[in-house]
């Protein structure tokens, strides 16, 4: 094989821990290990979603040989230059895995690459990409027939990485068997943790005060630390706790190394605190999970497990995990919190009205989970869960419901082929 540089593109940290490990591992296994012939390099584009740690995780890849962060992407975007100014072999392709499909255009044109592009759902500038990989075939529908031979369905890369952590025999908390396992999933940025955080918390006690056997667990996302995790759930921290009459909890890291850290709130329950990532393993044990809207959906219908969406309004100005332009204005200094307040008022009468948040929605084009938006109170909510846990036939029915959705798995490796194929037009 003749030397090749890959540039992976990609964004935010949902992108680069469930697309960018199992595409770049299956490059290996295609391309082999001799870094002389195949260099692997990783360019972030900006992401409101992004904590500035998802470089650190994708070079922590060890078949990525070297990485850019978010912050160096425009200068190489407009010039084609990075920030270490790397050298850049005379053949290569650059796989798109996430951010604005426009840029593997731009950046193939400067460098003299061939593209391959990973769509989910929608596929752009048909006629400059060489390749499509598409989750299905139903992102080729709206194709112009004469570009239809640079479509593949290559399947779920989500399902993928969902799959081969369950295949890694990771570690699995203990729990007794007539114990139900709950997870809580508040988000990893500030603007969903301020709100979700108390929220998730107070629903656990409203639940477990109610049905004692129940156990909760909240899998930290690989951006976030406890510490920080844990200021949202103090009262004198968060002034939102008091919204959802949260009373606070305190965290509790145990002196055993091999013990877990955990949440203690004002009423005595105690909330485990999983840090290793990715959390499939322990996802796929609960019987239901909370949580917000994003990345969390998407994965937890790969595994097939039931959730219930929240979308907590109380404070309008609050969510500002926007992407693209959105994302920008809603975190300006000074007009900021004013932009945030218009472009959340905006959006929630846009899904009053349209409905669907949650990924698996989406993908079904109906509600198969419940999403609950507006002023959302914990009992409420609790009573939701309460339900579920007392029916598990609706919980059946919702697992059913999700795996039918979800596209075919092995799409890294069809990707990896697809690069192939475009190395050997050269």
């Amino acid at each position: 094989m003749t030397q090749v540089d890959i540039l992976i593109l990609s964004n935010g940290p949902g992108e680069v821990t469930t697309w960018v490990r199992p595409v770049v591992k299956a490059l290996r296994q295609e391309l082999g290990d001799d870094r002389s012939l195949a260099r692997i390099s990783v360019v972030l584009s900006p992401c409101s979603n992004a904590s500035g740690k998802e470089a650190a995780i994708a070079l922590s890849f060890p078949e990525v040989d070297r990485v850019q962060g978010a912050e160096h992407f425009w200068q190489f975007l407009l010039w084609g230059k990075t920030f270490e100014n790397w050298d850049w072999r005379s053949r290569g392709v650059i796989v798109f895995l996430g951010g604005d499909q426009i840029f593997p255009v731009i950046i193939g044109k400067k460098l003299g690459y061939r593209t391959v592009v990973y769509a989910e759902w929608e596929a752009r500038w048909h006629n400059w990409i060489d390749r499509f990989g598409i989750m299905k075939p139903e992102v080729a529908a709206r194709v112009p027939q004469k570009y239809a031979h640079k479509f593949t369905v290559v399947g779920d890369l989500m399902l993928e990485a969902a799959e081969e952590s369950l295949d890694a025999n990771s570690p699995l908390p203990i729990t007794p068997s007539k114990t139900e396992l709950i997870g809580l999933l508040p988000g990893s940025k500030a603007a969903k943790l301020a709100q979700g955080v108390p929220l998730s918390l107070a629903i656990a006690e409203y639940v477990h005060a109610k049905r004692p056997q129940t156990r909760f667990v909240i899998p930290l996302a690989p951006t976030l630390d406890l510490q920080t995790l844990a200021s949202f759930a103090d009262r004198q921290k968060n002034s939102i706790a008091e919204t959802f009459s949260f009373g606070g909890a305190s965290l509790i890291i145990p002196e055993d190394a091999k013990g877990k850290a955990l949440l203690k709130t004002a009423t005595g329950l105690t909330v485990e605190l999983w840090q290793e990532n990715p959390a499939y393993n322990l996802l796929s044990q609960c019987c239901i999970c909370l949580t917000t809207v994003g990345a969390n959906t998407a994965e937890l219908g790969a595994l097939g497990v039931p959730m219930i969406v929240l979308l907590p309004t109380q404070q309008l100005d609050a969510m500002r995990s926007w992407d693209g332009l959105p994302g920008l204005l809603a975190n300006l200094p000074v007009v900021g919190t004013l932009c945030a307040k218009v472009i959340n008022w905006s959006f929630l009468r846009f899904v009053r009205h349209k409905g669907l948040l949650a990924w698996p929605n989406i993908w079904a084009q109906e509600e198969i989970v419940p999403e609950i938006m507006g002023k959302v109170q914990p009992q409420e909510v609790g009573e939701m869960v309460l339900d579920f846990l007392t029916n598990p036939e609706k919980l059946d029915d919702m697992r059913a419901k999700l795996r039918n959705i979800r596209g075919k798995s092995g799409a890294a490796q069809k990707i990896a082929t697809l690069v192939r194929e475009e190395i050997d037009k050269f």
